[in-house]
């Protein structure tokens, strides 16, 4: 993240204490509708990058609309190892800890959801060493393939959000098809 950005991240969390926003955006519609949900203290700038993003991810998957999830966490969003139902899903962190995964290979999957019989994920069996788990840097962009990504049944990436200590806050957008 360039300077002036992680300074406007910085000044939108320090005006938004708790912020969720969804909605359906255009890459011609993106920026108004997103400094509208940001409201005035949103920033140009954070704004400026989150409709960039928009135009990228509808123009390299042929999208006309993609679905927009831009919120403060103070806890994780979803703790345990997951795979999402969607074809793709991108996601970055402007602020805090970034979006943990696993190998393909480094995963049991008879482990995810039901399999891992309610037991935390380090002792479910999922993965066999917490040296298993990956983590993107805060502001890395990824893609991430999911269940309903056509020929990837069932080998959807399987993540997490990360922990988060307390006082902390994470700032994550997610663009969906």
């Amino acid at each position: 993240l360039s300077a002036e950005l992680k300074h406007s991240v910085k000044d939108f969390l320090a005006s938004k204490q708790k912020f969720q926003t969804s909605m359906t955006v255009t890459p011609e519609n993106a920026l108004a509708s997103i400094r509208q949900a940001l409201g005035p203290d949103g920033s140009c700038v954070l704004s400026e990058n989150i409709a960039e993003l928009v135009d990228m991810f509808c123009y390299l998957f042929g999208l006309k609309r993609a679905g927009l999830r831009l919120t403060v966490l103070d806890k994780a969003m979803c703790p345990k190892f997951h795979v999402d139902k969607v074809p793709c899903r991108l996601i970055t962190t402007y602020e805090g800890a970034a979006t943990e995964w696993l190998h393909h290979q480094d995963v049991n999957r008879e482990k995810l959801g039901a399999g891992s019989k309610g037991q935390p994920d380090h002792l479910s069996g999922l993965y066999k060493h917490q040296d298993d788990i990956e983590r993107l840097n805060c502001g890395d962009v990824a893609l991430l393939k999911g269940e309903r990504w056509e020929g990837n049944e069932n080998a959807g990436l399987v993540h997490r959000s990360p922990a988060i200590l307390a006082g902390e806050r994470r700032l994550v957008l997610t663009l969906d098809f």
